[in-house]
C-alpha cells in the first residue's frame, strides 16, 4: 500500500495515444514493404507466364513432330491433351499425347486460358501463336504476354518461345 499517493493508480494497459503511435508505425511499415512484395509478385506472374508459353511451345513442337502440322486454331491447346475427334484416320495414329506432363491444360496466373491460333496472325514465324491475356484479363492490350516478338508499333516485348 502507498499511503503517499492514494490517487496513482496501478498502470494495465496502453493509452490511446501510445496505440495510436504503434499504428501508425504499422502503417508506415505496411506501406514501405507491401509495394515492394506486391511488385515482387507481379514480376513473378510475369515471368512464369513468359515460361508457361515457352513450355506450351515446346509441347506444340512435339505435337507437330508425330502429327506432320500444328492442331489447328479449332483444335486449339486441347489437342495436346486430347486426341483431337477431327482427325484423318492416317493421322489418328501418330498422336502420342497427351504432349503435358500431367494431362491438363495450364491455366496462367490470372486464372485464365492461354489463347492459341494456328496458322498464326500475329507472329512471323512457322509456329502457332500462344498467349495470356494478362493481369488485366483483357485481349490486345499492352498486358498480353505473347509468343511472338512484338514490333515497336506493338508495345513491349515479349520473347519467342
Amino acid at each position: 500500500m502507498n499511503a503517499a499517493h492514494p490517487c496513482r493508480a496501478v498502470r494495465r494497459g496502453f493509452t490511446l495515444m501510445e496505440m495510436l503511435v504503434v499504428l501508425g508505425i504499422l502503417v508506415l511499415l505496411l506501406a514501405i514493404v507491401a509495394p515492394r512484395i506486391l511488385g515482387t509478385q507481379k514480376k513473378a506472374d510475369l515471368q512464369a507466364t513468359e515460361v508457361q508459353i515457352k513450355v506450351l511451345g515446346r509441347c506444340l513442337k512435339q505435337y507437330a513432330q508425330d502429327m506432320k502440322e500444328y492442331p489447328a486454331t479449332e483444335q486449339g491447346l486441347k489437342a495436346l491433351v486430347e486426341k483431337p475427334g477431327d482427325l484423318k484416320e492416317s493421322l489418328a495414329s501418330r498422336w502420342d499425347g497427351p504432349y503435358i506432363e500431367d494431362g491438363e491444360l495450364p491455366k496462367d496466373p490470372w486464372n485464365n486460358d492461354y489463347q492459341y491460333e494456328y496458322p498464326p496472325t500475329h507472329g512471323k514465324g512457322p509456329g502457332p501463336d500462344v498467349w495470356s491475356f494478362g493481369p488485366d484479363g483483357e485481349n490486345g492490350t499492352d498486358y498480353d504476354i505473347v509468343s511472338w516478338k512484338k514490333d515497336d508499333a506493338g508495345g513491349g516485348a515479349a520473347p519467342a518461345p
